[in-house]
């Protein structure tokens, strides 16, 4: 019985051939946007986690810290909560540091008279650190210390980067479910359509003793084969532009320092499964309005 209804889904779906490709096109254009969102979410968090890992502070000293007061801040430091690890760095190392990484502009230091680096203190946060609040705060309990003259974490770039992520993410859920509802509408008045071609088959079938569900499977099989064929088709344009453009990014701007990652398994499934969702969706809400009437 399966069977066939399986074969009737297939033969409605081959004799309304352009209901069933714009319907089929529309979900996975819906499929390729929304996972679009998601492999955007899944790499910014990779990004994120990898840089928490790495994650520093760094506190400048005033002029004069002796080592008894040096290790006294050490310790104050140390105490504090989500400090993995702490790093005196003399202003001359600091200096020695500078001129290495500004090789090929030595020349602008060659006239120091004096090193005009401070010393500092290289703090290493811990990986559970979620929140920028606790970031913040932890970097102002540093600059209330007394040695302390200023600290430095990237305040600027961090906040407006993590505000932009948390922009694209309320985006991207709105994004989501206005492509789900979009996908509803549209694979609910194909159906209907192709109901509406059919009503005197259905009309004939009613009389000789058919059920609804009889009548109905065939169109809920038609609608699973849309959704699975829109999410193929979609998932295989995303990986088609994620190889393109994973390929460039990590030659040209992230050279070793990141791998672009695709979207693993069980979300590829949960997003099959979703747009079948959708196309069963459609199917029971215009088989539900058309069988009323």
């Amino acid at each position: 019985m399966i069977t066939l209804f399986f074969k009737r889904a297939i033969d409605d779906i081959f004799k309304n051939r352009f209901l069933n490709l714009v319907t089929i096109i529309t979900i996975s254009l819906s499929i390729l946007i929304t996972s679009a969102f998601i492999l955007f979410f899944i790499n910014t968090s990779e990004v994120i986690n990898s840089w928490k890992k790495g994650l520093r502070i760094m506190a400048y000293l005033k002029p004069g810290v002796n080592n008894t007061e040096l290790a006294y801040l050490k310790q104050a430091i140390q105490s504090l909560d989500n400090v993995q690890n702490l790093r005196f760095i003399p202003k001359a190392e600091a200096l020695n540091q500078l001129k290495i990484q500004m090789e090929h502009q030595a020349s602008l230091l060659e006239n120091l008279t004096e090193n005009p680096l401070p010393d500092s203190i290289e703090i290493r946060m811990t990986a559970n650190v979620e929140s920028w609040q606790r970031i913040a705060s932890l970097a102002t309990q540093i600059e209330t210390l007394t040695q302390v003259q200023e600290v430095e974490y990237g305040q600027r770039w961090i906040g407006r980067f993590i505000h932009l992520f948390n922009l694209f993410r309320l985006a991207g859920y709105a994004m989501g479910a206005l492509f789900f509802m979009a996908a509803i509408f549209i694979v609910a008045n194909t159906i209907r359509l192709v109901i509406y071609s059919r009503r005197e088959e259905v009309d004939i079938m009613r009389l000789v003793g058919a059920t609804d569900n009889f009548i109905k499977i065939p169109f809920y099989f038609e609608g699973l084969i849309q959704g699975a064929l829109g999410a193929i088709i979609g998932l295989g344009m995303l990986y088609l532009a994620f190889f393109f453009i994973s390929s460039n990014v990590e030659q040209e701007f992230l050279p070793g320092l990141f791998r672009l990652k695709f979207l693993p398994p069980v979300i590829l499934g949960e997003i099959l499964l979703g747009s079948m969702l959708v196309g069963w969706l459609g199917c029971y809400i215009s088989l539900k309005q058309f069988l009323k009437t």
